[in-house]
C-alpha cells in the first residue's frame, strides 16, 4: 500500500533507505540539513517526490515520518522545537525514529507526540551504509505492537530482519548494547593482531584463523582485510558516534545497577582515540591509534621474532 512518508536526515544512511522507500512507490516527502542534499534527492526520484525546509512541513505531508539523525537530542529538537514534526502532525501519525539515540530521550519526545494523537516507533539499525544500499539492514524496534504492524511494511523495503523488543525506546537500548560490544571486541581484536604481529605471526592468517575460530566475529569478517590490511581505514561510520553509542550504553548501565567494568575501561580507550584522530575521523582509526601505541603495523606478512620492535613511550593518546 502507498503511503505517505516524510525522510529527515539524508546522509550515508537516509539517502539510500528513501531511494529503496520511493521504488518501493511510496510518496516522499524530504529534509535535511543540507537543503541541496534533499532537493537534489528529490529531483533524482522524480514522481512525487518533494523537498522542504521544515520539519513542520514533513509532518503535513506524512503519515509516517522517518528520522535518521545523529543522536536523541538532535531527533527531540527536529520533533519537538520550533517549527518541529509536532507543529505539523496527522492525526494518528508515527515518527519512526531509526537513528541511534539515547532511551531515555526516546520516551519523553514518544510521550510528547502521544499527548498530540500522535505515536512513535524506535527502530535503530545495524548494518552500515552498505547495509542501508543493499536494502540489508537489521532493525532493532521498539513500540506497541499496533505501531510496529504499521510501519513493519517500511522496514521489510529498507531491511531484511526485523526485531521487536519491547516498547518505545526498546530499540535504543538494544543498539546502544550492540554497538558498546561492537567496539569492545573491534578494541580487542586490533590488540591481540598487534600482539601477534610482534611475535612474527601475520595478521592476515591470524584473521582466517580467527574466522574459523572462537574467536572470530562480525568485526574479523568485515573490518580488517577491507579497511586496515589495506591501510585505507576508511569505515563511513564516525569514531566519535561510536563513542556515543558507548557512552549511552554506559548511561543504561548506570540506570540498571549493572556493574560493566569492561565496558568502563574500553570507553576510556576510545576516548584517548577519539582525542586522537579528531573530528570525524572513521570508526577504523581505532586501529590505527592502538598500532600507534605498540609501534607496529597492521600490514601483512610475518617478520622474524624479535626484528626491533619497541613500544613507544606512554603518551595521553
Amino acid at each position: 500500500m502507498t503511503m505517505d512518508i516524510g525522510f529527515i536526515g539524508l546522509g550515508v544512511m537516509g539517502t539510500p533507505m528513501a531511494k529503496h522507500l520511493a521504488r518501493a512507490g511510496h510518496r516522499l516527502t524530504l529534509l535535511d540539513a543540507n537543503a541541496a542534499i534533499a532537493r537534489d534527492l528529490a529531483g533524482s526520484l522524480g514522481g512525487d517526490s518533494i523537498a522542504v525546509a521544515t520539519p513542520r512541513e514533513v509532518a503535513e505531508r506524512s503519515d509516517v515520518i522517518i528520522t535518521m539523525l545523529p543522536n536523541g537530542q538532535v531527533v527531540r529538537q527536529v520533533v519537538l522545537g520550533d517549527d518541529g514534526v509536532i507543529h505539523g502532525l496527522r492525526s494518528g501519525a508515527l515518527v519512526l525514529d531509526t537513528s541511534s539515540c539515547e532511551p531515555w530521550l526516546t520516551e519523553e519526545t514518544a510521550r510528547a507526540l502521544a499527548g498530540r494523537g500522535g505515536g512513535m516507533v524506535d527502530a535503530p539499525v545495524s548494518g552500515a551504509q552498505w547495509g542501508a544500499q543493499e536494502a540489508s539492514l537489521v532493525f532493532m524496534v521498539g513500540g506497541s505492537p499496533g505501531h510496529v504492524a504499521r510501519i513493519r511494511p517500511l522496514l521489510d523495503v529498507m531491511g531484511r530482519a526485523v526485531f521487536h523488543l519491547g516498547g518505545v525506546g526498546s530499540g535504543h537500548a538494544m543498539k546502544c548494547i550492540n554497538n558498546c560490544i561492537t567496539a569492545i571486541t573491534l578494541a580487542n581484536t586490533a590488540e591481540g593482531l598487534v600482539a601477534g604481529k610482534r611475535y612474527g605471526l601475520d595478521p592476515q592468517v591470524m584473521v582466517e584463523v580467527l574466522n574459523e575460530s572462537t574467536g572470530g566475529s562480525w568485526i574479523t569478517r568485515t573490518h580488517f582485510n577491507q579497511r586496515v590490511f589495506n591501510r585505507a581505514f576508511d569505515d563511513p561510520f564516525k569514531l566519535e558516534l561510536m563513542l556515543k553509542d558507548v557512552g549511552i550504553a554506559l548511561e543504561l548501565a548506570r540506570e540498571t545497577a549493572t556493574p560493566v567494568p569492561i565496558w568502563g575501561l574500553g570507553q576510556q580507550l576510545w576516548r584517548m582515540a577519539d582525542h586522537a584522530a579528531g573530528p570525524g575521523a572513521s570508526v577504523s582509526e581505532l586501529v590505527r591509534w592502538v598500532e600507534r601505541q605498540s609501534g607496529t603495523e597492521l600490514t601483512p606478512g610475518a617478520r622474524p621474532r624479535g626484528s626491533g620492535d619497541r613500544a613507544p613511550p606512554p603518551s595521553d593518546g
